[in-house]
């Protein structure tokens, strides 16, 4: 279902990518534009057919109907002005960053028809060469609408996750940031701090336990310094309120306490096996 004339991706790798085959596939788009700093990326772009035109100059966004930032979240606030002199009138904005408060904050002040959105998709590899079309197929999307978002605007852009097979829920920026520290910045923090505790030396001997639990430490370490950041407050209490559960598991070792050991793990795993 045709949705939009034109589409602008600013940011065309993993996941600007990723939307850009989906919409295509999905013809809910006539024409998607790409934006990159690399010339490489718009190069490769256009020959896998990701995009029908690119450019590293923000004006060819000039005629979008919709521009989607899937830059790092910095990079979201600081090109928002410069984005607003080009869109015209009416132009949907929205973006796919990993924390809201900030991008919300700034963006929905900026522009009359933005709406916050967090796809929860992807994967610790990055680049238009991992991009595919169906990774939004199944998962989840989260729209961070506030008391003055434009409602035909978020009804659009729920329409955009749903026909991209995407599940999309409603929470506030705050809310948004809160859960998803715990739900997602945590464990990529813990998954870096794990493998940066493992002396190299030992590497050779891991096992698929320690690749497993460490997978998403491959991913971009610079993206997640600008995510870990721009929730500064959010993560460190998600820290502490870890660092308090592994405490409770050294205590209970150094005591050679089983009885307590045994119900820590027993009601992690009741937790892990709820997952879906």
């Amino acid at each position: 279902m045709r949705l939009f004339n034109k589409v602008a991706i600013v940011g065309t790798g993993l996941i600007g990518g990723s939307l850009a085959l989906a919409i295509k596939k999905k013809g809910i788009a006539r024409e998607i534009i790409g934006v990159s700093r690399h010339k490489k990326t718009l190069l490769l772009a256009k020959r896998r057919g990701v995009i029908d035109k690119g450019s590293q100059n923000l004006n060819i966004i000039k005629d979008a109907d919709l521009v989607i930032l899937a830059t790092p979240v910095s990079t979201i606030i600081n090109s928002a002005p410069k984005i607003l002199k080009l869109i015209k009138k009416g132009c949907l904005v929205t973006d796919v960053g990993s924390t809201k408060q900030a991008i919300v904050s700034k963006l929905g002040r900026i522009f009359p028809k933005y709406v916050g959105s967090h796809p929860l998709a992807g994967s610790e590899k990055r680049g238009i060469i991992n991009a595919g079309p169906d990774i939004f197929r199944d998962s989840l999307c989260i729209l961070t609408p506030t008391k003055n978002t434009d409602r035909e605007a978020l009804d659009k852009i729920k329409r955009l996750w749903l026909e991209l097979g995407a599940r999309v829920v409603f929470l506030t920026p705050h809310a948004h940031d809160n859960i998803l520290s715990f739900t997602s910045h945590l464990p990529h923090l813990v998954a870096f701090s794990l493998i940066g505790t493992v002396p190299k030396k030992y590497l050779r001997f891991a096992s698929s336990g320690l690749k497993d639990t460490t997978r998403v430490a491959a991913s971009d370490s610079q993206l997640w310094v600008d995510i870990f950041l721009s929730s500064q407050k959010n993560i460190i209490k998600a820290i502490e309120l870890f660092q308090e559960n592994l405490s409770s598991i050294k205590s209970a070792l150094k005591r050679k306490d089983k009885r307590l050991l045994a119900e820590i793990l027993i009601e992690a795993k009741k937790k892990r096996d709820s997952l879906a």
